[in-house]
C-alpha cells in the first residue's frame, strides 16, 4: 500500500511539476511576445519650434488616438472618421506597420495641403505589427477644416 500511495503520490508530484513548468514556460513566451511587441512612433514635426517626441505604443491604436492621448496637437475636424483631411501626416518610416490605404482616405489625402507619396490620414492608420514608426506632423497652423 506505501508503495502504491508512493507511486501515486510522485505521479501527482511530477504532473504538478509539469504543469507548473507549462504553465512557467506559457508566462515567459506570454511576456516575451508582449514586451517584444512593443513598439514606438517619433512624432517629428514640420514646425521645427516643436520637439520630437517618442512613445511606445501597441497593436491596435491609430496615429490619431495616441497623438491625442499624448496632446499631440493634430487637427482632426470630423473626429477621426476619415471624413475630412485634417489629420494628414508623413510616414516617414514604418509604412507597413499599417493597412493599405483604402480609396477613401486616398481620396480625402488629394485634398490635404501638400500631399506626398507617404502622406496617409492619422484616423486611418491603426498600428498593425510591432515596427518602429516615424511620423512627420505638418504644419498645423494653415489648416482651416478642408
Amino acid at each position: 500500500m506505501w508503495q502504491l500511495w508512493g507511486v501515486e503520490l510522485l505521479s501527482v508530484m511530477l504532473k504538478n511539476y509539469f504543469n507548473a513548468r507549462a504553465t512557467h514556460a506559457i508566462y515567459c513566451t506570454f511576456a516575451f511576445e508582449f514586451f517584444n511587441t512593443m513598439a514606438t512612433i517619433k512624432f517629428q514635426f514640420e514646425d521645427q519650434k516643436i520637439e520630437s517626441k517618442i512613445f511606445t505604443i501597441t497593436k491596435g491604436e491609430s496615429v490619431l488616438d495616441i497623438a491625442m492621448d499624448e496632446n499631440i496637437g493634430l487637427h482632426h475636424n470630423c473626429g477621426g472618421v476619415c471624413g475630412c483631411s485634417t489629420c494628414h501626416i508623413y510616414i516617414h518610416q514604418g509604412m507597413n506597420s499599417f493597412q493599405e490605404i483604402s480609396d477613401r482616405e486616398e481620396d480625402f489625402i488629394d485634398r490635404a495641403i501638400n500631399p506626398k507619396i507617404n502622406s496617409r490620414l492619422a484616423c486611418q492608420c491603426v498600428v498593425e505589427n510591432d515596427l518602429d514608426m516615424v511620423v512627420i506632423i505638418p504644419d498645423q497652423t494653415a489648416l482651416n477644416g478642408h
